[in-house]
């Protein structure tokens, strides 16, 4: 086997496990499915997508390796993605029931349709602004990709992981807007907003915890 082509197999058997972990990401996609619908769903989905390409970036580049030895930029990126979790769990609790077997599809809980950019957004924020990954990549990059790998081959790597985890969410994003599903949860939407909310906040309060390596 070509030894690129081993590092790729390598990291994609580490990556899949932290695809399907459940986490802020996948707290946040399937939140927009259930009240945001199929279209503001596939679109955060590829927000996620595009902030790993975000933490790659910074990690090929040796930006990880000083975030992750500076306790203040740690800390800056830490607590704004406390601030964000917070904020968007707290907005979940105080959402109203929503109908969502007559809810016009890609609106919120007003009839609103969503913005492509805020959707989108909602995304790249709930993966951006939390400092896991930094660790993440600049563990499995030191420790399987060569340090003699070209930059380009590391950015395809990247590529790879993106498209993997955008298709992944773009299928929870299919499963929870089909029709059974959608009128399943309508009778609990209160509840699934509330729920998801004690989640974020729960996501927070676990990530102000955090302390960096």
């Amino acid at each position: 086997m070509h030894p690129y082509l081993f590092e790729l197999a390598s990291l994609m058997a580490i990556f899949a496990f932290a695809i399907v972990s459940p986490g802020a990401d996948l707290a946040m996609v399937m939140r927009q499915s259930l009240v945001n619908g199929r279209r503001s769903a596939i679109i955060t989905s590829f927000g996620v997508g595009t902030s790993l390409m975000f933490h790659v970036t910074y990690t090929i580049l040796g930006l990880g390796l000083i975030i992750s030895q500076s306790i203040y930029l740690f800390n800056i990126v830490k607590w704004c993605g406390v601030a964000y979790l917070l904020y968007i769990g707290i907005k979940s609790l105080r959402a109203g029931k929503t109908d969502m077997t007559v809810q016009a599809e890609g609106s919120d809980t007003t009839g609103k349709q969503q913005s492509g950019l805020k959707a989108f957004g909602l995304g790249f924020a709930a993966n951006a602004l939390n400092p896991k990954p930094v660790f993440f990549f600049l563990s499995i990059f030191s420790t399987v990709v060569n340090a003699h790998t070209p930059i380009m081959i590391k950015f395809s790597y990247g590529l790879v992981m993106a498209s993997c985890l955008i298709l992944w969410f773009v299928g929870v994003s299919m499963f929870m807007t089909t029709p059974k599903m959608r009128a399943a949860f309508s009778r609990a939407s209160q509840w699934i907003d509330r729920a998801s909310g004690l989640v974020f906040i729960a996501l927070g309060l676990k990530l102000a915890t955090e302390k960096a390596a």
